[in-house]
């Protein structure tokens, strides 16, 4: 463990508030209405990277406009097979915005600790936040009897038990995976990925099942590829005029001056012993 526990305790608290506010917020809003404002995730990530310490990310205009494009066309695509419109409430509104917030600080954070100290591995991050985060949720679970509601389901159908165990193994993979996405590219990058993947998984739904495609899914999948194409655009940066001359060589270490000093010292010396010997003759 190569980070501080109290790092762990900020990092657990935001991830605590992301999820049950998340969760939470779907007893005010619609599944479709909440889809909406998850989906623009990567935009609160992009501007809260220039105001975390020990980050400060500048972004360029192009890959804010391939955020954008890619925002809307996954909302475009996923409210096109929405059975019912969405439907909005203040408290709901509030709660998913608040979640938005927690997510724009996680990502980022995540980020920090990994710039900060590269040593830092994503199964460290991963099992200290989680252990952290286990105290913060056993008192509302107790509070609100959820726990001893959910043990005695599981004690009445066992099979549970191995759902669990199956979700824990692929929870730890997609957790790895993020956040070994996020100490190579960046929260930014992370967050459009996992932005992407969401489309791609809609996408194969309909292949695999042979739902049919509006005119809507075509919209919402071609401003998909136009800002993934525009995010994987390079950075032309042409070099500054004379920037190609050569430098001159850099003067000889040190270490070879003082070896010729010392030569030089020994020959200075055999000649004072001749000389020496010259006048005893």
């Amino acid at each position: 463990m190569v980070n501080p526990w109290k790092t762990y305790v900020k990092l657990s608290a935001v991830l605590m508030g992301s999820n049950g506010l998340t969760k939470g917020s779907l007893a005010f809003l619609n599944y479709p209405a909440q889809l909406m404002f998850k989906s623009t995730k990567v935009l609160p990530v992009m501007v809260m990277g220039a105001f975390i310490p020990g980050l400060k990310r500048k972004y360029p205009p192009h890959e804010y406009v391939s955020a954008v494009l890619l925002v809307v066309g996954l909302i475009l695509f996923t409210l096109a097979d929405a059975h019912t419109s969405p439907n909005f409430s203040v408290i709901g509104v509030l709660m998913v915005s608040g979640a938005l917030i927690m997510d724009a600080f996680l990502g980022n954070l995540q980020e920090a600790i990994f710039t900060m100290n590269p040593a830092t591995t994503q199964t460290e991050m991963l099992f200290c936040s989680t252990l952290v985060g286990m105290p913060f949720l056993i008192p509302p679970m107790l509070v609100t009897g959820e726990l001893f509601k959910a043990w005695s389901s599981c004690s009445q159908h066992p099979y549970v038990y191995g759902v669990l165990v199956f979700e824990a193994m692929a929870t730890f993979i997609g957790q790895v995976s993020v956040l070994s996405l996020i100490a190579l590219f960046g929260a930014a990058t992370t967050a459009m990925v996992t932005t992407a993947r969401k489309a791609i998984t809609l996408l194969l739904s309909y292949l695999i099942f042979t739902k049919p495609l509006t005119e809507q899914h075509g919209s919402g999948l071609l401003l998909i590829t136009m800002g993934i194409i525009l995010k994987m655009l390079p950075d032309n940066k042409s070099p500054k005029k004379g920037s190609t001359a050569t430098a001159p060589p850099p003067p000889p270490p040190p270490m070879f001056e003082n070896e010729a000093r010392s030569e030089d010292n020994r020959f200075q010396i055999g000649i004072e012993e001749a000389e020496e010997k010259r006048r005893l003759v």
